[in-house]
């Protein structure tokens, strides 16, 4: 039998983050100002990130260095496992080969820690102290609530507020790790209390808790504002992820013919799919498939166009396919693809043919997850069971066509704080949301009226 755990020495996990951008075939479109319409300058930025994550959103150099205090504290879970899904497999009786790259093992439970350290990091060096964020499931919030004690810095989380009521357990083990937590959308700001005047018990969606996040930043000037996805200095973060993959697959002989991973903001799956990119550039047939769940499905119906990151248009404006930056996504349990758009590198690439987007219901999905849960012992994620599903569908069509494809499946966290929702399941109690075309088309047509 082959290995069922391919593991990396610590000295030989990634010392640079890889950055697409300069290989990308065509440049990304500018972010623009949300007040003006603009192309954004460093400047204008600066009252929300430091200025070496403004430089690496906009950097064109291939590699950039992972300071040595982020590395050293990387190291705490780094390299992360590359798993070879053997008892999967035969569950599924598929000539494929299945690895998943396990994210799970970090201290907060996902991939969300290797950026979260980084910009508690750079905030840090410039004497930050204090951060606002959002968080959906509240991966992102408790990655940086535990980024932000290893620096000492101050944190404020808006947790979307139908996950604040699912997820306790995620808001406790933000408190324990020192964060301020509020249910968003909130009383604390004028946009949380806006929304709250219109419709008292709102649920929230993480493009509210962003706007809540933004204005906390711009209002206070010791604080600056972290964003866990979308953004290109985020998805520069994770790309550990992928180049730790990319050197376990070699170590088997093994090079992936199918990448999936979930996309909700983008950057777990984008940081295990980039470093294949220039491969795929140079004619490497590799399909890198974005799984996404069918009640917000950004890529697969949405519009390709410039839209506000939050919802009442106070982030900036990015091109991505949308669904309309009001648009409230339905109540499904992976919360953290409750988001309208989508990181705009995912979206470029999308737009030019280099990868693919399927969406699943969250029956289907949490079907995968048990199974996945039975066989390989670990309970995922909500969000990456999308990708879960995905890569079990291409496993049956192997097993159709007799063809023995390898399959890398991106398992950015555990599912341990998520156990409401698998109650809810195996009860038979969950049920699919589906996709809202009358809402959607609301939404869309409040899009700003600028780019193209």
């Amino acid at each position: 039998m082959d290995p069922t755990k391919i593991h990396l020495d610590e000295k030989e996990m990634p010392t640079s983050w890889y950055n697409v951008q300069p290989d990308l075939p065509t440049p990304l479109a500018p972010p623009l100002h949300p007040g003006t319409g603009q192309p954004l300058g460093p400047d204008d930025l600066a009252p929300l990130f430091p200025m070496e994550m403004i430089m690496q959103e906009v950097s064109q150099e291939r590699y950039i260095d992972i300071p040595e205090e982020v590395q050293s504290i990387y190291h705490l879970w780094r390299p992360t496992p590359l798993i070879r899904a053997h008892r999967l497999e035969k569950a599924l009786d598929t000539p494929a080969k299945i690895y998943y790259k396990y994210e799970g093992v970090s201290p907060a439970g996902s991939h969300k820690l290797n950026t979260a350290v980084a910009q508690a990091y750079y905030n840090k060096q410039e004497g930050v102290r204090r951060i606002a964020t959002e968080t959906g499931a509240g991966q992102w919030g408790s990655a940086l609530a535990l980024g932000c004690q290893y620096f000492g810095i101050e944190l404020k989380v808006y947790m979307v507020r139908v996950s604040y009521g699912q997820k306790p357990y995620r808001r406790i083990l933000m408190e324990t790790w020192g964060a301020n937590v509020v249910a968003s959308p909130s009383e604390d700001t004028n946009a949380g209390r806006t929304v709250l005047a219109q419709e008292p018990g709102h649920p929230g969606s993480l493009g509210m808790a962003i706007s809540e996040a933004v204005e906390d930043a711009a209002t206070h000037d010791d604080t600056k504002y972290s964003l866990g996805s979308v953004l290109n200095h985020v998805l520069l973060h994770q790309t550990v992820v992928g180049q730790e993959a990319k050197k376990q697959l070699e170590k088997v002989d093994a090079y992936p013919d199918i990448i999936v991973g979930c996309i909700g903001g983008g950057s777990n799956f984008a940081g295990t799919f980039l470093p294949f990119i220039p491969d795929k550039l140079k004619g490497n047939k590799v399909r890198i498939i974005c799984a996404e769940p069918e009640a917000c499905p950004s890529l697969t119906k949405g519009l390709y166009a410039y839209d506000f990151g939050d919802a009442v248009g106070m982030a900036p404006l990015l091109k991505m396919f949308t669904l309309g930056h009001t648009f409230v996504p339905p109540l499904i349990h992976a919360g953290g693809l409750r988001y309208h758009g989508m990181a705009p590198i995912i979206c470029h690439l999308y737009d030019q043919k280099l990868v693919e987007a399927a969406a699943v219901h969250q029956t289907a999905t949490f079907e995968s997850a048990v199974l996945f849960a039975r066989t390989e012992g670990i309970v995922p994620a909500p969000e990456p069971s999308h990708a879960i599903r995905v890569a079990i569908n291409e496993a049956n069509k192997c097993k159709q066509s007799g063809e023995a494809k390898t399959i890398l499946l991106a398992l950015s966290g555990h599912g341990h704080f998520d156990m409401a929702a698998y109650d809810e399941y195996l009860s038979g109690r969950l049920t699919d949301h589906a996709y809202s075309k009358e809402k959607v088309d609301e939404a869309l047509a409040q899009l700003p009226k600028v780019g193209s």
